[in-house]
């Protein structure tokens, strides 16, 4: 376990807020899809989240109370959440409805989250009120405009805040479970912050800088893209997240022209960019200034990781950039980072015996790739379930402690105790430790059961990596006791690269012999489907659990 660094008595959200304002040339810059940017400096910030939090004490908004936001990537967003923390609320950011298409499930999840959150106020804006308004009467809560409460506000309350009391309520990604409400104190988000920071400090002729397009209601976007850039201060570029979608480039075109030298996304994302990138839209771009490419939040897949160096290293990207970490909410994001500056590594290992409990290398083997060491102030350890640790290359729970863990899951006592337990989380993944580095296989409660066998899904998907015309990342594999059968069969649901056209039968049977040659498993069938079919969270992972049960009830398009 690794040193922290001598800091300064713990400050709040709010006190990082007023330091950073004192820096006007650090802040916040909003990049559209025109290209268009809006630069707003820290104070700017804190002008706007001043009558907000004005406002909503005059709404009988009090210490400790849950303020909602649904918001777009914009100073609005921030305006509402530091509007909330100086009236000594807590901030829940939510996801906004995007995919019209899909409202009801949308509403049925938003509703949950804000009874889960005990939100009674919704910060949004006018134009989003009608579409939230199922989700925000099922809750019985109510939906106001943070800037027309804040063009009638009047007075500047500020009431002391203790660093260990509730600042963010941040929920789980919820690929198994329903997402859970996790309690964040100021003093776990600011170690976090300050971890983060640790790993790129300036120097003489550098001054890092990052750029986002990763959801603000999301853990790796708030707390760790915006949260760093607040405690440097610094400054960080931001793009919508649909802007990302519709153009990939944007994302390589904004860190080329501000020469930022950091970056987070999953391995979608990186996928996503080597497929869909074309040559011309890189005209003029230059990557060398980017340090560190972070990639986490899903499984790292090493095939995607070698494809982006390769697609973009004439643009001047550097192999060593690309940096797989881990992280999850209950920890405020960062349990364990690569070598920044090193290659990623992976490994091959015995694809059996990984099954078994026991990480054997081998040569031709299933690739794994290390998620790292654990970062500053924490540790890690793989342990059976009873809660016994267990010896480097043993398969098991993979657990954490560190200065940013939870407090716990907000009015759920009972889902705390089974995640926290004598100061260490069960992060509910599934690894081993080599070298010092962890490794990841799964999900504890995600597993592929076949004759009486675990196997991880996370492998199984993988195989389809090559398969043309399926979209990449987009294949769930689980395992159902179908009605009359003796034993549990191996389903395959895959979206296929483009709607419409195309041979099925043919993407079906391509696909059960990928899985075949490379895991061995027979596949008892594949059902082929559309672009954006598959259910996600609201940060993107797949939703193993979600998809078996709409299959089950015929309700998967």
């Amino acid at each position: 376990m690794r040193e922290l660094r001598p800091e300064s008595p713990d400050p709040t959200l709010d006190q990082l807020l007023d330091r950073a304002a004192g820096f006007p040339a650090a802040g916040l810059r909003f990049v559209d899809r025109r290209d268009r940017e809006e630069w707003v400096s820290w104070a700017r910030i804190r002008d706007g989240a001043v009558p907000v939090a004005a406002a909503l004490s005059h709404l009988g908004v009090g210490p400790g109370d849950r303020v909602a936001l649904v918001h777009s990537t914009g100073r609005e967003f921030f305006h509402a959440f530091f509007g909330a923390l100086l009236a000594a609320a807590v901030p829940v950011p939510l996801a906004a409805p995007v995919r019209l298409g899909r409202l009801d499930e949308y509403h049925r999840r938003t509703a949950a989250m804000l009874a889960a959150a005990g939100a009674r106020w919704v910060l949004t804006a006018r134009r989003l009120g009608p579409l939230l308004a199922p989700s925000v009467a099922a809750a019985g809560a109510r939906c106001v405009d943070p800037g027309e409460l804040a063009a009638s506000a009047r007075g500047t309350p500020r009431r002391p805040v203790d660093p260990a009391a509730l600042a963010l309520v941040q929920f789980s990604s919820g690929t198994t479970v329903d997402p859970r409400p996790v309690a964040l104190s100021h003093r776990a988000l600011v170690a976090q912050a300050r971890i983060l920071n640790g790993f790129w400090p300036d120097r003489d002729g550098l001054r890092h800088s990052g750029v986002s397009w990763l959801p603000l209601h999301h853990d790796m976007g708030l707390i760790g893209c915006v949260l760093p850039a607040l405690e440097r201060p610094g400054v960080l570029t931001l793009l919508a997240p649909e802007v990302f979608v519709a153009r990939p480039a944007k994302w390589l075109r904004a860190l080329s022209r501000y020469r930022a030298t950091i970056s987070a996304a999953p391995n979608f994302a990186y996928a996503l960019c080597a497929e869909k990138i074309r040559d011309h839209e890189l005209d003029g771009v230059d990557l060398g200034a980017w340090m560190v490419a972070l990639t986490g939040a899903e499984q790292v897949a090493p095939e995607v990781l070698r494809r982006f160096q390769a697609r973009f290293a004439p643009w001047g990207f550097r192999p060593e950039a690309l940096t797989p970490v881990y992280g999850l909410a209950e920890a405020s994001l960062a349990v364990t980072f690569s070598d920044l500056g090193r290659p990623f590594n992976a490994r091959r290992f015995d694809r059996q015996g990984l099954a078994a409990g026991h990480a054997r290398p081998q040569p031709d083997g299933v690739e794994l790739v290390a998620v790292g060491t654990p970062v500053p102030g924490f540790a890690v350890r793989i342990a059976d379930d009873d809660g016994a640790s267990l010896p480097e290359r043993r398969v098991g729970r993979v657990l954490a402690r560190g200065p940013s863990l939870m407090a716990g899951y907000l009015g759920q006592p009972a889902a705390t105790a089974r995640a926290l337990s004598g100061g260490w989380l069960d992060t509910g993944d599934l690894g081993f430790l080599d070298g010092g580095e962890l490794f990841l296989t799964g999900r504890a409660k995600d597993v592929v059961i076949l004759r009486g066998r675990n196997h991880s899904p996370l492998e199984i998907e993988r195989a389809l990596a090559g398969v043309a015309g399926v979209r990449d990342g987009a294949a769930v594999a689980v395992s159902c006791l179908a009605e009359g059968a003796a034993t549990e069969e191996l389903l395959l649901f895959v979206e296929r690269a483009r709607a419409g056209g195309g041979d099925l039968a043919a993407l079906s049977q391509a696909c059960a012999e990928a899985v075949l040659g490379a895991t061995g498993l027979a596949v008892a069938a594949v059902q082929v489907l559309d672009p954006g079919t598959l259910p996600r969270t609201t940060s993107g992972k797949l939703r193993r659990r979600e998809t078996l049960r709409r299959h089950l009830e015929g309700t998967l398009p």
